[in-house]
């Protein structure tokens, strides 16, 4: 089973929320990666800081994270899902953002299960699974 990572999932890798940490000790490795608009993302978030200890902090534990997991790259196989999933939802007048979508049609063309917290969004993608790792499992 594969597992993409959302923005949220690992900005609590980052932040060492044992939880996510101990949910993703419980997979093999390379079954887990990133989708890029994740990497821009918080690439974002962090460049938006000013220069600062709290800044060096956050660029290294981003640089861990990045060293540990692999990624998923942006493939025409992703755009086409992009484009399925925003047409899809704006149809359904349920539009989801343009980084949101990018990260669901990643782990669509994966045939991978989605690690987010962010279920309100994610769950409105048709045929994708998600799955939130902050939360106790049931």
């Amino acid at each position: 089973m594969k597992y993409l990572l959302d923005t949220n999932a690992v900005s609590a890798l980052m932040k060492g929320e044992p939880l996510v940490i101990g949910r993703l000790q419980a997979v093999n490795r390379s079954d887990v990666a990133i989708p890029q608009p994740v990497i821009a993302e918080i690439a974002y978030g962090i460049e938006r800081l000013p220069g600062s200890k709290r800044r060096e902090k956050l660029q290294k534990r981003f640089d861990a994270v990045r060293m540990e997991i692999g990624r998923v790259a942006w493939t025409d196989i992703v755009s086409e899902r992009f484009g399925a999933i925003k047409a899809a939802l704006e149809k359904r007048g349920k539009r989801i953002e343009d980084f949101d979508a990018a990260i669901a049609a990643h782990a669509l063309a994966e045939d991978a299960i989605l690690v987010t917290a962010n279920l309100d969004q994610m769950t409105r993608v048709p045929g994708l699974r998600v799955v939130d790792w902050s939360r106790i499992a049931r």
